[in-house]
């Protein structure tokens, strides 16, 4: 579909743009991840539609920046929880794809948020903190906390992810 064809909510960075299964497939999980940050390989495209960047990475932690506005504004005129859901859920994904060796990946199973405190577009930017806390070899699970600036929480989660060969 060319872009001039494609609906407004679908509109978005051409192919180029987009890490693929093959870039990901050839390098190990934290080499993917360093690249993603360094701004070698794209950042996820979701990032750009939603303010968001990654902002660091280690071996099993990840972090996310993003910066609430009032386009991710919901009905009650607060920060939108798929906002901040996506935010947690970036870094605990992809703190999990840091162990992955060579030719793997990760896929979300589950994902438990806790929201403590509303998001508003004053708040500023949002830290989001991911942590794998088992590492296994099909299965790993990580955490994850969401802070401003000044280190107050606005929500914490936990997520599991399946670990898998790419099929390519």
């Amino acid at each position: 579909m060319s872009d001039s064809n494609r609906p407004a909510f679908a509109q978005g960075p051409a192919e180029a743009n987009i890490i693929t299964m093959q870039q990901i497939a050839k390098l190990s999980g934290l080499d993917c991840m360093k690249a993603i940050c360094a701004g070698q390989l794209p950042g996820p495209a979701i990032g750009r539609t939603l303010n968001f960047k990654m902002h660091e990475v280690e071996e099993g932690m990840v972090s996310f920046i993003g910066v609430p506005s009032e386009d991710h504004y919901n009905p009650m005129g607060t920060v939108h929880g798929g906002f901040i859901a996506t935010l947690l859920d970036s870094a605990l994904a992809c703190a999990v794809q840091t162990l992955c060796p060579v030719g793997y990946a990760s896929t979300s199973v589950d994902l438990k948020i806790n929201f403590v405190r509303p998001v508003f577009a004053a708040t500023g930017p949002l830290t989001a903190r991911g942590q794998v806390v088992h590492p296994g070899r099909q299965l790993a699970t990580s955490e994850a906390r969401l802070t401003d600036a000044a280190g107050k929480l606005y929500a914490h989660g936990t997520q599991t992810c399946s670990i898998f060969k790419i099929p390519i």
